[in-house]
């Protein structure tokens, strides 16, 4: 905050000051005890009707009306993270692209329409990296037709957290009325140590890790973001990315030991049938970069570690093709996912968000 001579703060922002970073402190309590203030650090996204509307790093928006404003000033870009690889938003998000690349796409100025007749969200949403090319409400108009040619709900993912995000644009859709669905969490480590966690070799033990090129009628089996018969546009978005691993780890001959519900994980939506694997999990080798996806464990086989063996087993395979720094997304309301990435290294770099048209 800035102070003048005498000590008391001073608001150094105007309405021009919309999309800088910012540091605010507004009265929230007064009367004949203490005043109390609050302090919000993030995105001014609107100024508007003596409201200003702030988005902090994780999405959520903070509304400071003017008469509660008592200091403010531009900050700078949020400080780089000291834990894991030096990564920017765009390089990021182009790299998480091409891991779920759609079935079809089209340019819409530097947008990117993206359709793969509904499976996953992230194959059929707008990636906005840039600017459209024409006023957003033309844009937004543009965006529902396209979808709705294909019968789909017109989604845009947006993001928010880091150097170059979108705060500006989330706040515009909000104010229109669409509708954010989902959260996620973008995170980065790096890669060696997660190859490092020990893991059994193919074919030994009771489980085993085997890793192979092509997803087969087992491995789906166990994937629950498929779930029926999946179509040929899941194999096409799964098979689709610049290097593209899937592991599978076999049940052992005989039932597991059903797991309580404090042993939930990553892929916690109960057993898939008979015949699925006990484990799964994707990799996506892309230059410098390993993601991860889709790890699913059988709720019988929960706490043995296999999803970090599952991990540990692509992470090794991504350091062979030359691949140093790992990223995954974990959607926030997944506290067991949470928790087991964690320990493991993997820090937030930002949040994206689906948003869906009214």
């Amino acid at each position: 905050m800035e102070f003048t001579g005498g000590g008391r703060l001073e608001v150094r922002l105007t309405p021009s000051d919309v999309g800088k970073r910012v540091s605010v402190r507004q009265l929230t309590e007064s009367g004949s005890g203490p005043e109390k203030f609050t302090d919000t650090v993030g995105v001014l996204t609107s100024w508007d009707g003596g409201v200003l509307l702030i988005t902090r790093r994780s999405g959520e928006r903070v509304r400071v009306p003017e008469s509660a404003l008592v200091g403010g000033k531009v900050v700078p870009a949020a400080p780089a993270r000291r834990r894991g690889p030096a990564a920017s938003f765009q390089e990021l998000t182009r790299v998480a692209a091409r891991s779920w690349q759609p079935v079809e796409d089209e340019p819409l100025g530097e947008w990117r329409l993206r359709a793969a007749s509904g499976f996953t969200r992230r194959a059929n949403s707008v990636l906005p990296l840039g600017e459209p090319g024409m006023p957003l409400d033309a844009a937004l108009a543009r965006v529902r037709h396209w979808y709705g040619e294909r019968g789909l709900p017109p989604y845009i993912q947006a993001a928010t957290g880091a150097e170059g995000t979108q705060e500006v644009l989330c706040a515009e859709l909000e104010r229109r009325g669409w509708l954010r669905e989902v959260t996620a969490e973008v995170r980065v480590g790096a890669l060696a140590p997660l190859a490092d966690r020990e893991v059994a070799e193919p074919g030994t033990g009771p489980f085993s890790v085997r890793l192979h090129r092509t997803v087969d009628a087992a491995w789906l089996r166990r994937y629950q973001r498929s779930p029926g018969e999946p179509g040929a546009e899941v194999r096409q978005v799964l098979g689709a990315g610049p290097s593209v691993w899937f592991a599978t780890v076999p049940g052992p001959e005989g039932p597991g030991e059903p797991g309580g519900p404090e042993d939930a994980g990553p892929g916690d939506a109960g057993a898939a049938g008979a015949g699925a694997p006990a484990a799964i999990g994707r990799c996506v080798v892309d230059g410098r970069w390993a993601g991860f996806m889709a790890v699913e464990v059988d709720p019988a086989y929960r706490r043995r570690g296999l999803a970090t063996a599952v991990m540990a087993a692509l992470a090794r395979r991504a350091l062979e093709e030359g691949a140093s720094a790992a990223w995954l997304q974990v959607e926030v309301e997944n506290t067991a996912a949470r928790a087991l990435y964690d320990p493991l290294g993997f820090a937030i770099h930002h949040h994206y968000h689906h948003f869906r048209s009214p």
